[in-house]
């Protein structure tokens, strides 16, 4: 079959900042997202000649090459998202201006498309605002997570978004139900966590002294009898931080199949909690180009508030 010839491709000010897996995948419309991964992985993609990582960031001046890519067959239209998931995500949204959307993510789908999912929640909405070209997660939630999630219609107000992000200048309050009650010595964890990944590509973390610094501050909003509701925030970001610490501390979040309390968790499926109960509840921020001060919160799923009305004997 034919294939397309090399293509050199100059990093603008607008392009950059944002992650090369995510460049191609908007750039390179209707080539798989397997086979972008693909290439990246190969070191086919160069980036001032050398190979690059699909988490690379891009900066102004970068030059691309992007191999030869097959065209026919393998060039197949990306998936659009049905009805009922377009009024679920319209439905959700929480905040919206020139430069940026704020929604409230339902559980149970991922942010973004990838090997296993094909479309997620900012294809989604690309789908959705085909207006909106430069859509972009500003940051990411698990697929399990529900709450706040920030995308940027900007490249601009994204690098804005991430340099408050790396000088820790953005609040994120999440609410979670953990096991047990936590003592006050307990509720700041400071241990460090190692992120492996299996052969089968799921992602495991787990504390280990090799592991990246991870810090995450607890505080009980509500104490049930076998259940504390918290609130949460984190000084790091790392993957499953709030999962692994509440863990480590010896009170797992309920609905974890991955690090929770199995016998637990049983029980609560019994009172209709179906799901992670984690929730990204408030995030807050100050644009320093503007003075714009936004602060959203996002009010729990009802799957979660009727599980809260249970544990509190209360009718739903």
């Amino acid at each position: 079959m034919e294939k397309s010839p090399v293509q050199y491709i100059s990093v603008s000010a607008d392009t950059a900042g944002q992650r090369i897996d995510n460049f191609l995948i908007t750039y390179l419309k209707n080539i798989p997202k397997t086979h972008i991964y693909r290439i990246l992985r190969k070191g086919e993609v160069r980036v001032n000649k050398k190979r690059a990582k699909p988490s690379y960031k891009l900066q102004e001046g970068d030059q691309i090459r992007v191999p030869p890519l097959q065209k026919g067959p393998e060039q197949i239209p990306p998936p659009k998202p049905g009805n009922q998931l377009m009024r679920c995500l319209a439905s959700r949204i929480l905040y919206e201006d020139k430069g940026l959307l704020i929604i409230n993510k339902p559980s149970g789908i991922p942010v973004h498309g990838g090997s296993r999912v094909k479309l997620g929640v900012v294809e989604a909405l690309r789908c959705m605002y085909p207006a909106l070209t430069q859509l972009e997660l500003v940051h990411r939630l698990d697929a399990d997570t529900s709450g706040c999630l920030v995308l940027a219609k900007k490249r601009s107000v994204m690098r804005e978004i991430h340099d408050l992000l790396r000088a820790r200048k953005v609040e994120k309050i999440y609410w979670t139900l953990t096991k047990g009650r936590w003592k006050e010595s307990e509720l700041k964890v400071d241990v460090p966590l190692l992120k492996n990944q299996l052969t089968s590509g799921e992602r495991i973390v787990r504390v280990n002294a090799e592991g990246k610094p991870s810090v995450t501050h607890f505080r009980t909003l509500k104490e049930f009898e076998k259940t504390s509701l918290m609130e949460v925030s984190l000084e790091t970001g790392r993957t499953h931080q709030i999962r692994v610490h509440a863990k480590h501390r010896g009170h797992p979040v309920l609905g974890d199949e991955k690090y929770g309390d199995k016998e637990l968790n049983k029980q609560l499926r019994e009172k209709g909690l179906t799901r992670l109960f984690l929730h990204a509840y408030l995030i807050h921020f100050t644009l320093p180009s503007t003075g714009q001060e936004v602060k959203v919160s996002a009010p729990l799923d009802e799957e979660l508030e009727a599980c809260l009305k249970k544990l509190e004997g209360k009718p739903r």
